[in-house]
């Protein structure tokens, strides 16, 4: 680990104290940093915006691409105080940033009743056997916009 690894984890985890300790959310930060520099610091914002989806990782991700003015974080490291969870993992392939460094792994989350593992196990499953029902209700023109995308002229990949 290089001094400067040391000091952006060091920040994530501070971050991750502050939140916690602010009544934010879950104990759980994220440190974006392109070219030496910070461009998003971010802490667990689930409590405090009433919002399932206001992980550290993805509100740094949100703050870092505005800041940047890209939907994605290439050249970016991004450094979580503790491993990501499976939609912060989701959200961190659609960012693709250079690489991800985490302090604390899944084990110890689920320590602190954190516990991704049911996640992990429903994604496995058959969508009809989740434990949230989830049902296809296939609609006649449904993937008609893929396709419209597909001959969109004009269209930006990522």
């Amino acid at each position: 680990m290089t001094s400067d690894q040391e000091k952006y984890m060091r920040l994530a985890i501070a971050t991750a104290q502050q939140g916690m300790e602010a009544g934010k959310g879950g104990p759980f930060g994220c440190v974006i940093v392109k070219d030496g520099q910070v461009i998003a610091a971010a802490h667990n914002e689930v409590i405090s915006s009433n919002d399932p989806t206001a992980h550290a990782e993805i509100v740094a991700i949100r703050a870092a691409c505005h800041e940047l003015q890209d939907f994605q974080l290439t050249g970016c490291e991004l450094y979580a105080s503790c491993e990501p969870c499976p939609m912060c993992l989701g959200a961190i392939y659609w960012a693709r940033p250079s690489v991800v460094y985490y302090a604390a792994d899944k084990a110890d989350a689920a320590r602190a009743h954190f516990d991704d593992a049911f996640i992990y196990d429903e994604i496995d499953k058959a969508p009809s056997s989740r434990e949230i029902r989830f049902v296809r209700l296939p609609l006649a023109g449904a993937a008609d916009v893929f396709d419209a995308w597909l001959e969109k002229q004009d269209r930006q990949h990522y």
